[in-house]
């Protein structure tokens, strides 16, 4: 990549490399964002231009198989065409990437010109290390083909603008629309018009969901400008069709179903004027709701074709979104405070913003889309949004509601407005619970009925849909039995991961509990804390993993009469015997979703319970450790992200902060491999985010759990609150290559000056107040979480909350 930013990586090729200067207010952190982190290894990040949440999400596609989010840093891959819309992290199959561009600059004729997505692709040029010639930073991206082609793109909310700069020389440059081939290519009843005078190409075709059974239909609407020149009109039209042009022909409405067609729009342009360099500036509007809208949008949002200034106003309102959080960057290696910036930034990708874009039902809430899914994001994203960016939080919680509303239960997983296919439980409540429980007190003023957002998680919790596959939960087997049986076979979903579903809806519940003691509902809230001990039904004493009778008790599958299954507890990791994946399959009835039985570690509720059914302090312990030594955390998947500062709740924080270190240094770093596994739409980058500010979340509670930051001091400013809170390490030395030493050991917190009641968590109040968080560190990791049982972070069991 012919980055800067990549290159001051190469020159800081290590978490140990030590940059030193005196603090200073980071006025572009824009500057420290390396989209491509994450591009290759199965990240599937997307690194193209886009907007805070922007509905368009312009980018290169490759040829690549595993080209989830459209591209790929592998520089032996194709280019195959720069499309509007794409997501970020996702696994499952390729979706969106619709309608694409490419330009030809030497097509020996009209019909000659090879227009099927196969024929027309190119390599892209490879620098001297072996990479592609491809630059990227917020707001911005940039390749240069091997055809001569330089090609350049930027964004706003619904809107692309391309620049293709074409070789001198270039006597016929010319430009196609490509209306079918989405990522998947899975289009049906592709409709198009080209205008022969302005070459206004409208049209749009439906497409398949990448992740559930529905499908969608989305729409475009692409003119062509000339910078620095009168374009003209086109001095050839026409359109296409797999491979063969036909000049002078205006529409296609085709119906079909079956088989991959491809076809869209292509001109030749008259070049520019004395044999200047032709460049030529194509706008792509895109709607959901229709061809007209995808122009109205075009228009209204980059009216003047000036792609200068569009890129110029995405880069300041993503410096000004990322600036809400400043470090101070004295002895701490440049890669650190890449790797930083770069995790806020992909936090900040999905959900994608499509209010007005909703063709399912008229509303003036916010509509927000890509939830792909909840069960990814709930356990860190919008904690860490809640710390700077609580009004964007707001406004997709209503979105949320708004979609309950219509469709009768909140969203779980969903892209390009259809419904896809359920990871785990009802998520989308924890979500609401984590809003309401920081932001009671502002939802009127942010405009969040408390009643609606009320309703939407008792649907959730009460009422079954009628495929809850897609929606909702099993409520009935939850009701009846308190957990979810493995024996429960009925007409409304597949009858898969009992165990992970009973522990998220446990979950689930907490989170409702703690939303109706805010709005006084006594009995509700007594209702669904007790529920929340859920988790404990599926909790067998008797079963140990083989080999090591010492880690005994695990969760395990129950049938209805009480009974238990058995699953390995092997099962699902790197030691399981039959290498099952315990992904999404209707035919697997093991019992648990991405993860071995090791998710006997999720209750983030009554981590003391926990504890106490695992034979207490000493061996709960020593079952942490049993899964760090042998290899049964796992980091490239969701339902281990919070067992590094288990250690907390043994009193021994010391532990956890020796773990989070290691996770980091061993896992995540700022090449284009750089996460452990999918980005999972912001996902890891959040959970990153918060490990390198040394905090941890509890969504749903006033408490972060808390470790040393890997700077010397960081800040977040809550516009909410016209407050900042900063968190001092004082005695800071920098951050050890290995994660496991050095002076990063809390031993002891002053809040405001004040020595404060815990060294393992925060109170949701001291980042409502502005306040100043100043950490005493030590090198000696056996510091403890204080005096007294209020030091230990709080549980259900023991009171808190």
């Amino acid at each position: 990549m012919r980055t800067v930013s990549l290159l001051i990586t190469v020159l800081s090729a290590s978490l140990a490399s030590v940059k030193t200067q005196a603090p200073i207010l980071i006025t572009d952190p824009a500057s420290f964002v390396l989209p491509f982190i994450g591009t290759t290894n199965g990240g599937h990040v997307f690194p193209g231009a886009t907007l805070p949440h922007g509905m368009v999400k312009v980018g290169m596609d490759t040829d690549s198989p595993g080209n989830q989010a459209g591209y790929d840093a592998n520089s032996t891959f194709n280019a195959t065409g720069f499309s509007q819309l794409h997501d970020t992290g996702t696994g499952g199959a390729i979706s969106l990437s619709n309608f694409k561009l490419w330009a030809f600059p030497n097509c020996t004729s009209f019909e000659d010109c090879p227009t099927s997505l196969e024929s027309r692709k190119a390599l892209r040029k490879v620098l001297p290390d072996g990479s592609p010639d491809d630059f990227a930073s917020p707001g911005y991206f940039s390749t240069n083909l091997s055809t001569g082609i330089r090609v350049e793109l930027t964004s706003t909310r619904r809107t692309a603008i391309h620049r293709y700069t074409f070789p001198e020389g270039t006597a016929q440059p010319r430009m196609v629309v490509d209306i079918t081939n989405d990522g998947p290519r899975t289009s049906t009843n592709p409709v198009m018009t080209l205008d022969p005078t302005t070459a206004r190409v409208i049209g749009g075709a439906q497409f398949a969901a990448s992740f559930g059974p529905g499908r969608y239909t989305a729409f475009t609407c692409v003119d062509f400008a000339g910078e620095g020149f009168e374009l003209g009109q086109p001095t050839e039209f026409g359109t296409w069709l797999g491979n063969f042009p036909v000049q002078g022909q205006t529409d296609i409405d085709q119906l079909y179903f079956g088989f991959i067609d491809e076809l869209g729009a292509l001109f030749t342009f008259p070049p520019a004027p004395d044999g200047t360099p032709t460049v030529i500036l194509a706008r792509a509007g895109v709607s959901f709701i229709s061809s007209e809208q995808a122009c109205a949008n075009a228009e209204e949002e980059i009216p003047d074709f000036d792609f200068n200034r569009v890129q110029t106003e995405n880069r300041a309102t993503w410096n000004e979104l990322l600036g809400r959080v400043q470090v101070d960057t004295t002895n701490v290696s440049t890669e650190t405070i890449q790797l930083f910036y770069s995790a806020i930034y992909r936090t900040h990708i999905s959900p994608a913003d499509y209010t007005g874009e909703n063709p399912r039902w008229n509303s003036t809430e916010p509509y927000y889309d890509s939830y792909y899914c909840n069960w990814d994001t709930y356990r860190t994203l919008y904690s860490f949004m809640a710390l700077h960016d609580p009004v964007t939080f707001s406004r997709i919680v209503r979105g949320m509601i708004d979609i309950q509303k219509h469709e009768g239960w909140l969203p779980e997983c969903r892209g390009a407005t259809v419904m896809q296919f359920i990871q785990g439980g009802s998520n989308g409540d924890p979500i609401l619970g984590e809003f309401f429980v920081k932001f009671s007190d502002q939802a009127a003023a942010l405009n969040v009925s408390a009643d609606d957002l009320y309703t939407a998680l008792l649907a959730d919790a009460e009422l079954q849909p009628p495929n809850w596959n897609l929606q909702g939960r099993q409520a009935d087997a939850w009701k009846q039995f308190n957990y979810i049986p493995q024996d429960m076979f009925d007409a409304g979903g597949a009858n898969t991961k009992q165990v992970s579903r009973t522990l998220e809806h446990a979950f689930g519940d907490f989170a409702i509990s703690q939303v109706a003691k805010i709005l006084g509902k006594t009995d509700d809230a007594a209702k669904y804390s007790q529920r929340a001990n859920n988790s404990f039904n599926v909790w067998n004493p008797d079963v140990s993993v083989p080999g090591t009778p010492s880690v005994a008790g695990m969760m395990q599958p129950r049938f209805k009469n009480g009974t238990f299954n058995f699953t390995d507890p092997r099962h699902c990791s790197i030691h399981d015997p039959e290498m099952a994946t315990c992904f999404l399959n209707a035919a697997n009835r093991d019992g648990f979703y991405e993860s071995s039985p090791i998710y006997s570690q999720y209750v983030p509720h009554d981590t003391a319970q926990l504890l106490r059914l695992q034979g207490g302090k000493d061996s709960f312990v020593s079952r942490l450790d049993f899964i760090f030594n042998q290899s049964y955390f796992d980091v490239t998947d969701e339902p281990s992200m919070q067992i590094p500062f288990m250690y907390h709740y043994a009193n021994l924080p010391g532990k956890s902060t020796q773990k989070s270190r290691q996770v980091i240094a061993e896992s995540f770093n700022t090449s284009v491999s750089g996460l452990p596994g999918n980005d999972d739409s912001g996902a890891m980058a959040s959970y990153t985010a918060f490990y390198l500010a040394g905090l941890y979340p509890l969504p749903a509670t006033r408490q972060i759990l808390l470790s040393s930051p890997f700077f010397p001091s960081i800040s977040f400013f809550n516009p909410l609150y016209n407050s900042t809170t900063t968190i001092k390490a004082n005695g800071f030395e920098g951050n050890p290559a290995d994660g496991t030493g050095g002076k990063v050991f809390v031993q002891n917190v002053t809040v405001n000056g004040e020595l404060y009641k815990s060294n393992c968590f925060l109170d949701w109040d001291v980042f409502v107040n502005g306040s100043v968080v100043e950490l005493a560190l030590t090198d000696d990791p056996n510091v403890t979480c204080g005096s007294g049982d209020e030091a230990l972070p709080p549980s259900l069991s023991t009171g808190g909350y």
